[in-house]
């Protein structure tokens, strides 16, 4: 049976913040509901685009060369391989959308990336 999911009551399931969780998907592509706060870590998906969807608050993406605000209601995709740093000034609701296969932190491995498993539970 096909049932809607309610995005506002989804992000109660995130208890930390750069910890996604995982609410849907469609074909090979996951939807992941996230809150950010602060710095995230410079990185790259080198085969992978990053859909990062503002659903409340207001999200900065740094890249090397320029920086990209986001409010809410706006996305952005990072294309495959493009380095970018997340950064969130006040709490930052997002959903995320990307392949199944997108590590958390990219082409880094740090404190706060989370395998599959801990963005499914």
């Amino acid at each position: 049976m096909m049932n809607p999911t309610d995005l506002e009551a989804a992000f109660g399931r995130v208890t930390d913040y750069w910890s996604p969780k995982v609410v849907g998907q469609v074909n090979d592509h996951l939807l992941k509901v996230a809150k950010l706060k602060g710095q995230f870590v410079w990185h790259a998906h080198d085969a992978q685009d990053e859909l990062f969807h503002v659903v409340k608050g207001a999200l900065r993406i740094e890249f090397e060369d320029h920086a990209v605000d986001l409010a809410a209601g706006q996305f952005l995709t990072v294309p495959k391989g493009v380095r970018h740093n997340p950064v969130a000034e006040e709490e930052c609701w997002v959903l995320l959308i990307e392949p199944a296969s997108t590590l958390h932190t990219g082409d880094v491995d740090t404190p706060i990336s989370r395998s599959l498993d801990e963005q499914m539970a």
